[in-house]
Parts: structure tokens; sequence; C-alpha cells
């Protein structure tokens, strides 16, 4: 053994207290490198296999490498007390290395002599203090040192949001401006000083910004395509104006192609096209993906572009096949590197989509496509987007029975999300309306949309009260009860949804009242079950009261439960539902569900639904035993009353009347008092608000302005004596000041009145 150089330690080296080259432990101090110590470290790596190939029967003794540290290759060092007594380093020696069970003074934990410690302690010290300043006279060296270093130091006070004082933070800014004015470009690519320029840019003032605009100019792809100055150019577009916008997006014309392939610039790209480009900005952008020659040939002045393909393919149908090549090439190009949240490659998809003929190769290719991501992204992403919902809307439309499973598939688990988005929702309702298989739509939707139980937990609770109250959520839960209608559907869904109807029938087999009826089926028992559980929550909303209506008027199955528990809240002693139920929501609910059916207003009457509902004799017996009649007649909910003596098959009018007779008195006040924004007369108020009802979703988003109704028709409200009721309430509110309102009374009560004086 003492003759040869070996690397390993064998087995029988090891029985035999032999050791050889050590490694140093991880968890090893400076301090015990620098007295030559070693901790007690097992050795690694001894198998099964080494033992049984062992020499002798002698057990295997852990090595004490307390005072020998290995040979000194570098990795390790011998103790002082070693190379005294003659320890050799060289790998092929075992001289001077202990056996096992020895324990002779060089088995037990000695101190190096503290003279050359200290020489040690101090070497390294001074080691690290020329690192330190060989590695500040490198900055130093580097151009605008000084000016970066403090520009750090501004950075690092400026940053700070809630502890400097508005003049402090201004005086910040201007010294910092004054550093990095006429040098941006220097600091824009260095990942510290960027972060400078961006909160500089943050809390300057707009000329301010211009200036480094207009000091950036011609680099602005550089910057795009930079890990960190990307976000610089960020802050620019969201703090910046029209002025700096148009400085920046030129500059990305004629690059689309290469950067949106560009692991750091597409994204950047995609927020330029996606939030702050113009229309006509995003067109020539959206160009550029149809070939070369739109990024090379590009669109000089004002004059107004397109980025639609079928105008241009019009105008050059000869150029259909490279365009569509390059344009397939691009699109399967970021799918495969699973890069599909763009919008820029969602319009480009739709684009292409749009153009595909009908039932070609080309088409079917396409939907594989969209299908052909394993994990599903491309298709969740698209789900969001508008232009990417309508792709998904038409390859439901166009595909098969297979291809529209394989699809709704993908988005198990992502249904509640979609629910819940302006664009996802839209996805939902076209798998109601083209997929045959209502049993599969029913067990991938219905389950994340509404529960699997009406036995919620305060949590799941809440969701639902959110999903019934959130203007998006509430449209998948209601389509099938409502179909299309405006009351419930912006613009933007009966467009597609007219488009995927126009479709499905040459690729759907099923008829689409059959297919709704079989979906109610599925649904409407679930639904009606929350309704009873949960109508004291619901009624005290105005979407939780047209929830309400419109499930028991279309629900397919017993609702006889949901109509007691509402019958039920009259007799609630609880403030919180007296108030709800005075409001002008929950009495349309209660005049609608009194009624039996929905106020047609083309055919001023009310179509009944079957089986009857029998709500108002419920109602009335009710109210009746709670002497509560006259309260409702004199009250908000005066209409209710009226809709009671005009419902069809109430056989209570009599009894009805003589209470109504025997008040007269209070009707008679009710009538003639005088207006006021809260009493007996909001529910008229509201009555003649009513064309706004519809247009809720509209209201809120516009901050309130609604439009008003195109059709004359749209928005009268039900039952034909309350139409005659808001009319003259019109008529009056004209006179006196202009854009006052003038009302004279409860309109309920005064109706009440002209009924008893007709009978």
């Amino acid at each position: 053994m003492s003759g040869s150089k070996r690397k390993d330690v064998t087995t029988p080296g090891l029985q035999k207290g032999i050791i050889k080259k050590q490694k140093i432990a991880p968890n090893m101090t400076n301090s015990d490198l620098q007295k030559g110590i070693i901790k007690k470290q097992k050795v690694p790596h001894i198998t099964p296999s080494d033992l049984e190939t062992a020499e002798d029967s002698d057990p295997i003794v852990e090595s004490d490498t307390t005072e020998h540290s290995g040979d000194d290759d570098g990795v390790s060092w011998p103790s002082v007390e070693d190379a005294d007594s003659g320890f050799s380093g060289d790998e092929g020696s075992d001289e001077g290395v202990p056996l096992p069970g020895n324990t002779s003074k060089k088995n037990s934990k000695t101190e190096a002599p503290a003279t050359e410690s200290t020489g040690n302690h101090s070497s390294s010290k001074e080691s690290h203090a020329k690192q330190k300043a060989l590695a500040q006279e490198r900055k130093a060296g580097k151009p605008n040192a000084d000016s970066i270093a403090r520009t750090k130091k501004l950075w690092e006070r400026l940053r700070i949001k809630s502890s400097v004082p508005k003049e402090e933070r201004k005086q910040l800014v201007g010294e910092l401006f004054g550093i990095i004015t006429g040098n941006v470009k220097d600091f824009v690519l260095k990942h510290d000083s960027v972060r400078a320029i961006q909160t500089a840019i943050k809390y300057a003032n707009l000329d301010q910004r211009r200036n480094i605009a207009r000091e950036l100019k011609g680099e602005y792809r550089n910057l795009a395509e930079s890990r960190y100055a990307k976000f610089l150019l960020g802050k620019l577009l969201v703090h910046g104006d029209k002025q700096i916008r148009d400085l920046i997006v030129p500059e990305f014309y004629g690059h689309v192609r290469r950067l949106i392939k560009h692991p750091e610039a597409s994204w950047i790209l995609d927020d330029i096209y996606r939030g702050v480009a113009t229309p006509s900005q995003k067109s020539i952008l959206l160009r550029e993906w149809y070939g070369a020659e739109f990024a090379i040939f590009k669109t000089q002045g004002d004059d107004p572009v397109s980025g639609e393909l079928k105008s241009i393919l019009e105008e050059h149908p000869e150029k259909r096949k490279p365009i569509m090549h390059a344009l397939h090439d691009l699109i399967n190009l970021l799918v495969q590197k699973k890069t599909t949240g763009f919008t820029m490659l969602h319009d480009a998809m739709l684009q292409y989509f749009l153009n595909l003929p009908a039932g070609t190769e080309e088409m079917t290719n396409f939907i594989e496509l969209l299908k052909g991501d394993e994990e599903g992204d491309l298709l969740k992403n698209l789900a969001f987007t508008k232009s990417g919902a309508r792709v998904v809307c038409l390859a439901l439309a166009y595909g098969n029975a297979k291809d529209r499973k394989q699809i709704l598939k993908v988005y198990k688990g992502t249904i509640e999300a979609m629910a819940n988005d302006v664009n996802g929702h839209q996805v939902i309702l076209a798998a109601y309306d083209v997929i045959d298989d209502t049993v599969l739509t029913s067990k991938s939707i219905f389950p994340e949309l509404v529960g699997k139980s009406s036995d919620l937990d305060e949590n799941q609770k809440q969701s639902f009260l959110d999903a019934v109250n959130n203007l998006n959520a509430r449209i998948p839960m209601l389509y099938l009860f409502t179909g299309e209608s405006r009351m419930l559907l912006r613009a933007e869904d009966i467009e597609i949804l007219n488009e995927v109807h126009s479709i499905r029938n040459t690729t759907s087999k099923k008829d689409p009242a059959t297919r709704r009826k079989e979906l109610l089926a599925h649904v409407s028992p679930i639904l009606l079950s929350l309704i009873a559980n949960h109508a004291e929550a619901l009624v005290q909303s105005s979407f939780g009261c047209q929830f309400i209506t419109e499930v028991i008027l279309s629900a397919v199955g017993d609702r006889e439960a949901a109509l007691e528990q509402i019958i039920a809240l009259t007799k609630m002693d609880s403030p919180e539902i007296k108030q709800a139920l005075n409001e002008p929501s929950a009495g349309r609910m209660m005049k609608t569900l009194v009624q039996g059916g929905r106020y047609n207003p083309k055919t001023k009457s009310v179509e009944l639904v079957e089986p009857a509902l029998s709500f108002h004799s419920s109602l009335f017996a009710s109210l009746e035993a709670q002497d509560q009649v006259l309260e409702w007649a004199t009250g908000g909910n005066s209409f209710v009353i009226v809709a009671l003596l005009e419902a069809d098959g109430f056989e209570q009018k009599k009894s009805l009347m003589e209470i109504l007779q025997n008040g007269r008195k209070a009707l008679e006040e009710a009538a003639a008092s005088k207006a006021s924004k809260k009493g007996a007369t909001e529910e008229s108020e509201e009555l003649t608000k009513a064309t706004k009802t519809p247009k809720e979703s509209e209201t809120a988003k516009t901050g309130g302005k609604a439009a008003a109704p195109k059709d004359p028709e749209k928005g009268k409200i039900e039952g034909s004596a309350e139409n005659a009721a808001v009319q003259k309430v019109s008529k009056k509110g004209q006179a006196g000041k202009t854009g006052e309102k003038t009302l004279s009374g409860n309109r309920g009560a005064q109706l009440l009145l002209e009924k008893l004086d007709a009978a």
C-alpha cells in the first residue's frame, strides 16, 4: 500500500483504520481550518458489497479524523501536530495515520499554537480586504460609476412610499433628473441603475417623462429585448401620454414577427398591442403576421389600414396561399413554444379561423391544433380574451361530437373562473347550444357552476350569492331559463350566439328546444333547492329577486318548496326582510309570481307558465292571516295587490275587494299623499325607470349612464293596469319646473280606488 498512489479508500483499508484522502465536511468553519482541526466525520459511501469483500472479520471502526485532515492537495490541510510528528500528506503513504483504538496523544484534540493561528486569521482578513478593494476599483473604473452610485442612493430613498415627505421627494426627483438627463441611455441597460430611472418616471411630471422618451428614441426595441429595461418601457407607456405612445409604438413596425418570438420582447410587445396602441396601430402590428411583405412594405402616412384578413384577401385573392401559410406557421410556432397567452396571437388565430372554408382539411387541422396542447393551456388562455373566446365558440360550433367532448374536457376545474369572466362565459353558453350530449354537458359544467348539493357551508353559500349578483356569472346560470333575453345578455353575447346558431344548423343533430329542455331538467332541481334554502339571502338583492323569478317561471320539476319559502318570507318579523320585501325589486318579483307568467310587451298580455303556479292564492292567504293586505295596498307593494285583482284563476277576488272597501279611507290617504324620495311612491318612481332594469349590467359598466332602448316596447312594466299608471305618472311629471318630478301619490293605491269605483 505504501508504494502506490491511490485515490479511493478500499474496504480493507477502512477496517484496518487506514484513512486516505478525505474531503472537508461542508459544515466546517474557517476557525477549524485555521487551527488545522477537522471535526469528527463518518467515512461516506460504504456499501454492503464492500463489507462482503472485507479481507478479515475486524469490525469497521469509525475513523477519527480530528487531527488528521488528509493530504494537502489544496482542499484539506494537515494539522500543526501532524507536521511536528512527521505526518506525511503523500497519498501513497500510510505512515503517520493512526489505527483505530490508538490512544496516543495524536488522537486527542489539540489547539494550534496561538501565534500561527493569529497569522492565518490575519492573512485571511488581508485577502478579503484585497478582494474587496479590487472589486471597488473595478466598479470605479466603469463609465459613470459615481453617477450610478449616487442614483442608487437616491433610489433607495425615493422608493420608500410612506415615509418620504412630498417636498423632500420633489427635491430628490429633481436631483435625480439632474444626474440622468443626457445620460439615460447609459443607465437603462444596467439592472441596478434602470430601477432608478423607473422611479424617476413614476414621480416625474409629464414634461420630464417626455424628455426621457425623446432621449431614448431609437432604442425602444433594444429596451424591449432587455431583461430589465423592458420594465422601464412599460413604465413610460403606463405613465405617459399620446405623444410618448406615438414615439414608442412605431419603432416596433416591421419587427413584429421577430419580436413576438423573443423571450423578453414578446411580452412587452403584446402589452403595447393590447393596452396602449390605437386601432390603426393595432392593425399595422397585426398585418405583419400575414407575411414578410407586410413588414417590409409598411404603410406610410395616415392612410387608414385594416387588420381584417378577409378584406386583404378580397383585394388580393392571389395572395391567399402565402398569407395563410405564413400566418399558420407563426401561430403553430408559438403554440409549440407554449407561449399561448398573447392577445395578439388570439387575434391572429381568429383572423385565420374566420377565413377557413367550412368542412375543409384546413379547418380540421386547425381544430386539431387547438386540441393538440396536452396541458390544455392554449384553450384555457383563449377563453379569457375577446377574440380567443370567439375562436373556441366557433371551434365548438364547427367541430364534431368528439371535438366538442375533448374541448369541454380541457375546461374541467376552470368553469367557475370562466363564468365570472366577461369573455369566458360565452364559451359556456356556446357549449349549452351546440353539444348534443346533454348528460356530458351537465356533468362537466353544472357541478362547478352551481354545486352538487343545496346544502352549502358558509363559504359555498357566499360563493353562490356572489355568483348570483355577479354581472357575468349570473348569465350562465340564467341563460337556460331566459333564453336570448336582452335583460340578461349583452349585445356582444347575442352576436356570438347568433353566429353559433347559424353554424349549428349543419353540425348539430338535436333540436334546440329539446336540448334546452334536457339541460333544464338537469339543473332545475339543484337551483330550486338553493332558492328554498337561501331565499332569505336572495331576496335582499335586486339580482337575487330576478334569479328567483326566472328560475321559478321556467324550471322543470317541483316548485312547491321554493314557493312556500317565498311565502314564508312575508311572515318573518326580521327588519331586514321587511325592508327587503318593501323594495321595488321584491315587489316586481312578487307581482310576476302572482300573475303566473311573464308579461309580453308585444301582445300586451301575460304568458302563463305550465303548470300554473297558483302563487296568488297562497300569498293572499298569508297576508290575510296576518292582516297585512291593507298595509301592502297602501305601501310600496301596492302593485302586488293590483296584480292579485288582475290575476287569472284567483278565486278570492271578492274577499280582497271587501278588505279594500273597508280600508278605502286609508287608500284615499295613500293616493293623495305627496311624493317623496322614500315611502309609498318609491315603487312608482322605480317603475318609471323600468327601462333601465334590463340594462343593469350596462349601467354598471358605464358609471350609471344607461342608453335609452331603441325599441319603444322594451322596458314596459308587466301588467296592463300598471302600464297605464306609468303613463299617467309620466304625463303628470311634465308639469311644474323643468327637471322636477311631480308625483301625485301612491299610484297603486289610485288604481285600487279606480277598481273599487268600477265594481
